[in-house]
């Protein structure tokens, strides 16, 4: 499952494909750019070596959508992190799916409830100068 947290509106965007490389996770970035054409996106990723290939940074780049990498260690600082514990605990957690149809119907089940019921995530600061920051600073030992 690759997805997407929209903050503005609290809704959930997924793809669930047999695999996730960085070829899968590039058609969810150019699905997520055809919902929103013409804006700047920004997209807070973990550090899945998928996110970081020079393809989808190349494409991200021409695209005009920013891919903010998270620092090793640092994905429960992505929103989406508790999303995803949900899905887990609303769709899989305690079943035996006897297939990955009858799986992915459960989570998209899940999904269509979710954001049946989504709220914004609240106030976020896209002129935030932290934006702008490409490198974090060393601490002298």
């Amino acid at each position: 499952m690759l997805a997407a947290l929209d903050l503005a509106t609290g809704r959930l965007y997924y793809r669930i494909r047999p695999r996730k490389r960085w070829r899968e996770f590039l058609g969810l970035l150019k699905a997520l750019r055809t919902r929103w054409p013409g804006e700047k996106l920004y997209v807070v990723l973990d550090n899945f070596s998928p996110h970081k290939h020079a393809k989808v940074r190349a494409w991200g780049a021409d695209s005009d959508i920013e891919l903010v990498v998270l620092p090793t260690y640092g994905s429960w600082l992505n929103w989406i992190e508790a999303e995803f514990a949900a899905v887990r605990q609303f769709a899989l957690n305690g079943t035996d799916h006897r297939s990955h149809d009858e799986q992915n119907a459960a989570i998209a089940a899940y999904v269509r409830w979710r954001n049946a019921r989504a709220e914004p995530k609240g106030a976020f600061a896209p002129d935030s100068p932290i934006r702008s920051w490409t490198e974090y600073p060393v601490r002298a030992a």
